[in-house]
Formats: C-alpha cells, structure tokens, sequence
C-alpha cells in the first residue's frame, strides 16, 4: 500500500508540473511579455534546461537574488553554479540568449546613424555593460554617416577603475578609417556621476581626437538603472 501511495503521490506531482508548464507557456504564447512576470520568463527558460525539475522556486531565488533577470543571463558562471540544480545546461542556455539579445541590440544601432537612433544605442549598451562587475571602457567607432564600423573593448580594470590609453584608441581610429568616437564605460557601484579621472581622460581624448579630425560625439557612463551622458551635462 505504501509503494501504490507513493506511486499515487508522485504522478500528481509529475501531472501538476506539467499542468502547470502548459498553464505558462500558453499564458506567454497568448500576451507575449506583457503576460507574464520576470520570474515566470526565467522559468520558461529554465523548462529547457531542466526539463525535469521544478523549477518555480529556483526562478524565483535568481530573480530575488540578483535582482532582474538581465542580471541572472549575465552573471559571471562561477556566481551561478552556487545554486542548486544550475550546470553546464542551465548557463549555456543563459549565455546563449544573453549574446542573442545582444546581437539583436547590435544590430538595430547598425540600422540608421546612431546620432538619429540614440534610444536603441543606450538600449544596447544597458544591455552590454550595466551588470558587469568590473569597470570596461568600450569605443564605438563611427564612419562619416555616424553608423557604426565597430564596438571595441579598449580597456578592463577593477571594481572602480580601468585604465584607458588615447594613443591607443587613436590608432585603432585610423586602423577602421573611423571620423567620429563615442565612449562608453560602466561604473560597477551603480552611480554613473562621472569621475574627476572620467573627466580628465575624456578631454585629453577630444583634444587628441581633433588633432586626427576626429569627432567625439559623446562619452557614456553606465550605471545600474541609469546613465550619464558628457555632452547632456555639459561636458562635452
């Protein structure tokens, strides 16, 4: 009797969570994103990765402890693998959505001058950087439209310091013919005021900048939920 009981528990069990999968996935398929709850996106992720667990409270442990799902793709593999249940599938699958959403980001700022398509390119650069947990200073480099040639990591330091060469970007400037920069890097703390050492290395980069003919449009700094824009605030 005891096994019939257990047997009896354990297809409810298995019955319930399949319910409740379809229950999700046609809630989502029916009202995309608008219908569904961070948490419950992370789970229909996780229903591929781990097809056979429950995976409702991990979802939810994720979200909660990270504290949006962009920041649970973008976690460092180490971070993740503390949590029970998350392997080699689970990360792969995170990281693989994380390059898409990514790309796709990418690939609307290459649809028009980025100077008349800003939304879309402080869109991508959220995306990129804001949950990096050391400082990187990127270029992006831009023809005479002002469409991009490239983004390139130029730099990668510490929690509140990377260091940042102009020589260095200047000759990669004219190795991709490129007319006109545009700077970005993340503050990790979350704060993106710029610094005294921001300020001083992004107007020895103009002044060099213009020595080539090159235009510096703007120098971005991301933060956690917000950024800074030099030329916004009367820095540039």
């Amino acid at each position: 009797m005891k096994e019939k009981s257990t047997s009896t528990h354990f297809n409810r069990l298995r019955s319930f969570r399949t319910g409740h999968r379809e229950r999700l996935r046609a809630r989502f398929n029916t009202g995309g994103i608008e219908a569904v709850q961070p948490h419950e996106l992370l789970e229909l992720i996780l229903f591929r990765s781990l097809p056979r667990r429950d995976v409702k409270d991990l979802a939810h442990e994720l979200i909660h402890d990270f504290g949006d799902l962009s920041a649970v793709l973008s976690a460092a593999p180490s971070e993740l693998r503390a949590y029970s249940g998350v392997g080699d599938s689970v990360i792969t699958d995170f990281k693989v959505i994380e390059a898409a959403a990514l790309s796709i980001g990418q690939s609307k700022t290459k649809l028009r001058p980025v100077l008349q398509n800003w939304d879309a390119l402080l869109s991508y650069c959220r995306a990129r950087m804001a949950e990096k947990k050391i400082e990187k200073f990127h270029v992006i480099f831009l023809d005479k439209q002002n469409q991009i040639i490239a983004d390139e990591e130029m730099g990668s330091g510490t929690v509140d310091h990377t260091p940042v060469y102009p020589r260095e970007v200047m000759k990669r400037s004219l190795e991709l013919s490129a007319s006109a920069l545009i700077l970005v890097h993340n503050h990790p703390s979350g704060d993106p005021s710029p610094s005294l050492a921001d300020i001083e290395m992004t107007q020895k980069l103009k002044t060099l900048a213009e020595s080539f003919n090159i235009v510096l449009h703007d120098h971005l700094i991301i933060g956690r939920h917000a950024e800074v824009s030099f030329k916004n605030i009367g820095l540039l």
